[in-house]
């Protein structure tokens, strides 16, 4: 098992994942014992299949149908730690379909499919609003998550969410979002539904943000910034129905897991 640090050139900041690279799958409940016992926002299994790879994510408590900062950390663990020959990783998830990891220099870039959004109205407002204590402007609705824009970065950092009332949405979980002083935009990702009250970075997250802000600032390549105690920086571009986001990664440790 290898832990990488995610969206980050530095150790300690970014997004932590666990990478556990197999040779055939394990049990589903197995797998999610492991994740629990790693405790932290995922881990990734990754199986070869021919010339590409198999990927699952799982959180504490749940599997889930992207994560992005884990398939940047899975990319990162082949390309250097299995010498993985060439510039492109195929991954093949059974949730989320065909998902690309390009390495430009020291540069990873997700490519993954762009979410599907809608403004959305409806009984969950008061959830939302009560839950970050801000009535945002605009409440959007994507594949997994639901989407608020707040008016700026200085009210999203200082936000105090009520993680008792985000649980209660039923999706993976929340994005905030705000146009950022020095970059394009931030975001907050909470998602304790999910078993993670707030993600440092969440690549996935990323493919609803890059929709919406290209349409509000009329363009399609962006600079991003998770507003996490961590902290995140992300790259990214709108091109057509695919998302890239592009990030650092950096290996904090190697380990053995014992079955028996």
């Amino acid at each position: 098992m290898y832990q990488v640090d995610a969206f980050t050139d530095k150790l300690f900041s970014g997004n932590p994942a666990a990478v556990c690279v197999l040779d055939e799958w394990l049990g589903d409940e197995l797998m999610q014992s492991i994740a629990q016992e790693n405790n932290l926002a995922e881990t990734a299994f990754v199986v070869p299949k021919g010339s590409a790879f198999e990927i699952r994510w799982f959180t504490p408590t749940v599997e889930v149908d992207l994560c992005g900062h884990a398939t940047l950390a899975s990319a990162y663990v082949l390309f250097n730690e299995h010498a993985y020959n060439g510039n492109i990783i195929t991954f093949h998830s059974h949730r989320s379909g065909q998902l690309l990891v390009e390495k430009k220099g020291e540069m990873l870039f997700l490519d993954f499919p762009t979410d599907v959004i809608h403004l959305y109205s409806g009984e969950n407002e008061d959830l939302i609003t009560n839950g970050i204590g801000i009535k945002p402007s605009e409440i959007y609705k994507g594949k997994t998550d639901y989407i608020a824009l707040i008016e700026n970065e200085a009210e999203l950092y200082a936000l105090q969410p009520d993680f008792s009332q985000i649980a209660k949405l039923p999706a993976r979980g929340l994005i905030v979002t705000a146009k950022g002083d020095k970059v394009d935009f931030v975001s907050r990702f909470f998602g304790p539904q999910s078993g993670i009250d707030e993600d440092p970075v969440t690549g996935s997250a990323h493919t609803s943000l890059i929709p919406i802000w290209a349409k509000k600032l009329g363009k399609n390549n962006f600079t991003a910034l998770q507003l996490s105690k961590r902290g995140g920086h992300l790259t990214c571009e709108l091109k057509y129905d695919r998302c890239l986001i592009g990030g650092n990664a950096r290996l904090f440790f190697v380990g053995h897991i014992y079955l028996e």
